[in-house]
């Protein structure tokens, strides 16, 4: 039985990635699919190839309006929201959660719901990013657990995934110079984990999956972390924090 049958979602920076790895499989276990991106013809493609099943908007996230637009065009297209993936960012606005015009209000009326919202290791660890990154990171996770409370009522559930360095276009841009060199970039990222595998996008869905499924529905506030047990840290502590010289 597919685990995702009858519900609805919206994923941001759903057309690459992570988040197309999560638009995919979240439709192969019988989702309905809001595909929010700003790279248009990323989303078209991918909208072109899963069908029916989804509806690509272009979306920018730093936008209320584009994510506003985004949770109507699910209700409208499939008559609910049941999945929000927060993968491409959080939107910055202000005030208590409740009066934010966003997913939430959706879910309360419905009486349901679980976001899903994307951190990284960093956001758990030191060493990984730059600290302005590492900072923003371990405040998802916080805000997180703070909504988590304030939505349990209500029987939203707000969780969080933390992806190791996993194989995409940006990563393969970040090690290799190069975006399209996936081959090289994996076995660079592959050289960082002590599984000696780098993860890809179908690792982080199959995580996603479950966090979106009713098999989870009693976990809340919580967060996963998706890295194979550890991340070494040499290369990248070195690139963001260089030992200085005497």
């Amino acid at each position: 039985m597919a685990r995702l049958a009858g519900k609805s979602a919206v994923v941001t920076g759903g057309a690459r990635g992570i988040g197309e790895g999560i638009v995919r499989r979240f439709v192969a276990e019988g989702a309905r699919c809001v595909i929010a991106d700003i790279d248009v013809a990323a989303g078209e493609a991918l909208a072109a190839d899963l069908g029916d099943a989804v509806v690509f908007l272009r979306t920018d996230v730093t936008s209320e309006a584009d994510i506003v637009a985004a949770i109507e065009a699910c209700v409208s297209s499939f008559g609910a929201l049941d999945v929000m993936v927060n993968n491409a960012g959080i939107v910055g606005v202000t005030g208590p959660i409740g009066e934010t015009p966003l997913e939430l209000p959706v879910m309360v009326r419905q009486g349901s719901g679980s976001i899903i919202n994307t951190a990284s290791t960093a956001g758990v660890q030191g060493g990984l990013g730059p600290h302005v990154y590492t900072t923003a990171k371990h405040g998802v996770i916080g805000l997180s657990k703070s909504v988590a409370v304030e939505a349990a009522p209500f029987g939203v559930r707000v969780n969080v995934l933390c992806p190791g360095a996993t194989l995409s276009s940006l990563t393969a841009g970040l090690v290799t110079g190069d975006k399209d060199n996936l081959d090289d970039a994996y076995e660079r990222l592959s050289s960082k984990y002590v599984g000696g595998r780098a993860p890809k996008p179908a690792d982080m869905a199959n995580a996603a999956l479950f966090m979106a499924s009713d098999e989870s529905e009693f976990m809340n506030g919580a967060v996963m972390v998706v890295d194979a047990g550890k991340e070494t840290l040499s290369d990248r502590a070195a690139k963001f924090y260089p030992i200085p010289t005497r």
